[in-house]
């Protein structure tokens, strides 16, 4: 089955304060071959790129409602009159906020959803037929 990957350049804003954010780029990834998750890689400055991966689903459902709890949390709201979601994330190593253009958030997550739709991810997966064939190997074995 051959793989495909949705990518998104884009700049977030890290809320350091109500009166202060800081820009930072960042990539948005979706892999057909991981069809579950969506990939956040934060190009933060330091030696290495910071990556975040959680459920598509969770950020789909963060556009229009407040979802998530524990390490990640995402909601929408409006700033300076322009849709933003908010991605809260919590580590060890601290928390962050940041907030993300809606509108870019959304048409990448449509390409992501028109490559494969809500409900078809396990079939990306092709565990059905890996499953079929150990069955039928397994099988073949006890003659």
């Amino acid at each position: 089955m051959e793989h495909t990957v949705v990518e998104r350049e884009l700049e977030l804003d890290l809320v350091l304060s109500p009166e202060r954010a800081i820009p930072v780029p960042a990539r948005l990834v979706y892999r057909t071959d991981d069809p579950f998750a969506v990939h956040i890689t934060f190009h933060i400055g330091s030696d290495y790129p910071v990556c975040w991966t959680f459920a598509r689903e969770l950020l789909i459902d963060g556009v229009f409602r407040p979802c998530g709890h524990g390490d990640v949390r995402i909601w929408p709201t409006k700033v300076e009159g322009g849709s933003v979601v908010c991605v809260a994330l919590t580590s060890p190593e601290g928390d962050a906020l940041l907030e993300a253009s809606s509108p870019v958030v959304s048409a990448w997550l449509e390409r992501t959803l028109a490559m494969v739709p809500p409900g078809t991810e396990s079939e990306r997966l092709g565990l059905d037929d890996a499953l079929a064939e150990l069955l039928a190997t397994s099988q073949d074995g006890e003659g």
